[in-house]
């Protein structure tokens, strides 16, 4: 699963950098300096969870009797950069607004995926 989740987190980090220099010289004529904001919101939270898939893939081979919990807390920083920064890119090029309900649950497996790291080190 450390591979898996290091080429997720690379390939997540490598679409922000391409999200962000889209937000940054794309959309600016585009969208109001509002959603511009909310945009690089998206692109600043997927960037923190592609890193995050990383260090949870060094982290599977440093504890790999926490395989089961370190597994899960990858699949829901994956889950959460779907629901947060998905939703709010598309909230942006669509003004549906809403999309801005899914967004929480985004948060809600940002923080779940958190606390399986924090519990698979404490147990590790």
């Amino acid at each position: 699963m450390e591979r898996i989740f290091f080429i997720i987190g690379s390939v997540l980090a490598g679409l922000a950098v391409a999200t962000g220099a889209f937000g940054a010289h794309g959309l600016q004529k585009m969208v109001t300096p509002e959603r511009l904001d909310t945009w690089e919101k998206a692109v600043r939270y997927q960037i923190y969870h592609a890193l995050a898939l990383l260090l949870l893939a060094w982290a599977l081979t440093h504890w790999p009797d926490q395989a089961r919990l370190l597994t899960i807390g990858g699949w829901l920083f994956l889950a959460g950069v779907v629901l947060f920064s998905g939703s709010l890119y598309l909230l942006v090029l669509s003004e549906i607004k809403l999309l801005g309900a899914i967004t929480p649950l985004g948060g809600v497996a940002f923080v779940a995926g958190w606390l399986c790291l924090t519990t698979a080190a404490w147990r590790g």
